[in-house]
């Protein structure tokens, strides 16, 4: 089993930043950020491997970073110029089996957080 407890989202104007974290109670071998709008399907954002692969969602390559801390078990998002199509419920997710590159799909991830709020308002 793995908890994940994300923080850090709020409202915030277009251009702005936040930084989510995410407090896991282990890690896993994949673990990522996803997001979900009112209305839409929820997408990947961001993930890394145990062996530090990451990958992005084309629509946040230059503006997202993920990463973690090993010792505190965390996972962080930080969000640069942020745009309202960023608006959205975003989640942590894990999965404990072996991964080399972490796939951005939801089927894939096998734990995750309750979620928490970003609006960016332009």
């Amino acid at each position: 089993q793995v908890q994940l407890v994300e923080s850090g989202g709020g409202s915030v104007q277009a251009g702005g930043s936040l930084r989510l974290s995410c407090a896991a109670s282990r890690y896993g071998s994949c673990m990522g950020w996803f997001r979900q709008a009112p209305g839409k399907e929820r997408e990947g954002v961001a993930a890394i491997a145990s062996n530090g692969e990451i990958t992005y969602a084309d629509s946040v390559k230059g503006r997202f970073t993920i990463s973690k801390d090993n010792a505190k078990k965390a996972l962080y998002l930080q969000m640069n110029v942020l745009k309202p199509e960023d608006t959205a419920m975003y989640y942590c997710a894990a999965d404990t089996r072996i991964w080399r590159v972490c796939p951005l799909r939801d089927s894939v991830f096998g734990y995750w957080g309750q979620g928490t709020q970003v609006t960016v308002s332009s």
